[in-house]
């Protein structure tokens, strides 16, 4: 238990009042994209920025990672900047900005008519004091074995060489690209009963690389259940918050369908 709640399960509560329920200190990972901008009107809800940031800081462990999924609303041709604006408040109440990642979508049909297409989210990885879990995620290299390498190239600009062996694999770049829609968000098509979910691959990438399996990774704004499912494929316990019942309902459903999953003790 965590407070009044019970672990792998989602709640019908607002984030920021559950929150306040939960003791400091006792999540691992949070994988969430907020409704910014009001882009969505996610049922005429509202969303307190600033407390919820802050709120979120109290109860991250240290060495904890949040994964802030955000873009920008464009009006009349100018953006909002609003993921900067909350970026650099999770900054000033101090978590560290430990990168700033792109979910580029592969598939987008939004264009514009005087810009090039908009395919692309903010992943902000904030952390509370220095990182304490990475498994990095890997991709082949297009050759290895022995070869001369570019090392230590200072600022007179030149390439000075050492003989070096060049991995097999290396890790990826902060760039991730997924297709989106059915087939390539989820199989699941009772999922998109939710008007914005992101790709449950996206949830498991981060869920891998910044906890290890029985962590516990909380979703304070769970919408359809994504992050919470991809946590249970993958052997970690989870906590979901969700403010609409429709979404608490719909994500609840979604985890059922899937097969039972063995959980280590929180």
């Amino acid at each position: 238990m965590l407070g009044k709640y019970e672990i792998n399960n989602i709640y019908n509560v607002d984030c920021l009042a559950g929150m306040k329920e939960l003791p400091s200190e006792c999540i691992d990972l949070v994988v969430t994209s907020p409704p910014y901008d009001n882009l969505r009107n996610y049922n005429g809800y509202s969303f307190e920025f600033e407390k919820i940031a802050q709120e979120l800081y109290r109860v991250m462990k240290k060495g904890g990672v949040v994964v802030w999924v955000v873009g920008d609303k464009i009006k009349n041709g100018d953006r909002t900047l609003t993921s900067f604006k909350q970026c650099l408040f999770f900054q000033e109440i101090g978590f560290n900005v430990h990168d700033v990642m792109i979910y580029q979508k592969k598939n987008t049909p939004f264009m514009r008519s005087n810009a090039y297409t908009n395919c692309y989210e903010f992943m902000f990885v904030f952390s509370k004091e220095k990182v304490c879990v990475f498994n990095p995620l890997k991709t082949k290299t297009a050759r290895h074995g022995i070869e001369k390498l570019v090392a230590n190239k200072k600022a007179d600009g030149i390439n000075n060489k050492v003989v070096a062996e060049l991995k097999q694999e290396k890790t990826l770049t902060n760039i991730w690209s997924y297709a989106v829609g059915l087939g390539g968000s989820t199989n699941d098509k009772i999922a998109f009963q939710h008007t914005a979910i992101f790709p449950e691959k996206l949830a498991q990438d981060h869920i891998l690389s910044w906890t290890n399996e029985g962590d516990l990774v909380f979703d304070p704004m769970s919408g359809s259940g994504t992050t919470c499912k991809m946590a249970k494929f993958n052997n970690r316990n989870y906590l979901g918050m969700e403010i609409s019942k429709e979404y608490t309902d719909l994500s609840i459903k979604r985890l059922k369908m899937m097969p039972p999953q063995l959980f280590k003790n929180y």
